[in-house]
């Protein structure tokens, strides 16, 4: 029963979750890689852009950092940095100015102390090292027959779900700050909306994938503890 259950069921839920993120990471490399071929009206490179955003709000003490990669941008709030890849960092591409403006993005969020942000910070430590028990616990627990620590790995696993979730308006919040900000300022003109919308709408949509793929995931364990009662 169970093996059926786990091969079947379980692989149904998963692989459209799967599909999707695969969808979500190709897309935002062809967007990035179509809008990096696209030059900025102000040629501005992305650290120009990062730091005027933060220096236009105030935040003087944060550094803007290169920071090797591709795609590897990102905002660290423990040491207040910001760091930007080869390709944002020197480029004066629609795609690079948009990629630093939604970094500089969650550096306003965390100096305005924006709450799904806060909530997120405080929990990575606990949800990182809860994540790395999940699937020892349950493997132990069904070569056991054990419910109880399959329901503790799952109940770790909730807590890395809503990791997910509350990542979702941390990323859209820190893109729509990024869109006020490109424009507010002038950094971009109005022909330029819709391209720098399309590589954040791009990046974002990796994020809603990440949540399919851990909820999909969530359903698969829920069926294995099940099946295992049986």
């Amino acid at each position: 029963m169970y093996h059926g259950i786990y091969s079947f069921q379980g692989f149904i839920f998963l692989l459209p979750a799967i599909l999707f993120a695969f969808y979500a990471q190709a897309r935002v490399k062809m967007t990035f890689n179509k809008y990096i071929r696209v030059g900025n009206t102000r040629g501005l490179t992305g650290s120009q852009v990062a730091r005027y955003i933060l220096d236009r709000n105030g935040l003087f003490d944060i550094e803007v950092e290169h920071i090797g990669g591709y795609l590897t941008d990102h905002y660290d709030p423990r040491n207040r940095v910001l760091r930007l890849s080869s390709n944002v960092y020197s480029g004066t591409s629609i795609a690079a100015i948009s990629v630093a403006a939604h970094e500089a993005g969650h550096a306003l969020q965390h100096a305005k102390g924006y709450t799904p942000l806060v909530i997120r910070n405080q929990i990575v430590p606990v949800v990182s090292f809860a994540s790395q028990l999940v699937w020892p616990l349950v493997f132990v627990g069904l070569i056991l027959g054990n419910g109880w620590l399959i329901d503790v790995g799952i109940l770790f696993y909730v807590g890395a779900v809503l990791f997910q979730i509350i990542t979702l308006p941390v990323e859209y919040n820190a893109s729509s700050r990024a869109l006020n900000q490109l424009v507010d300022s002038g950094l971009i003109v109005d022909s330029e909306i819709k391209y720098s919308k399309d590589v954040l709408n791009a990046a974002a949509l990796t994020y809603v994938a990440a949540a399919a793929v851990s909820i999909a995931q969530l359903f698969r364990l829920l069926l294995i503890r099940n099946s295992s009662r049986d």
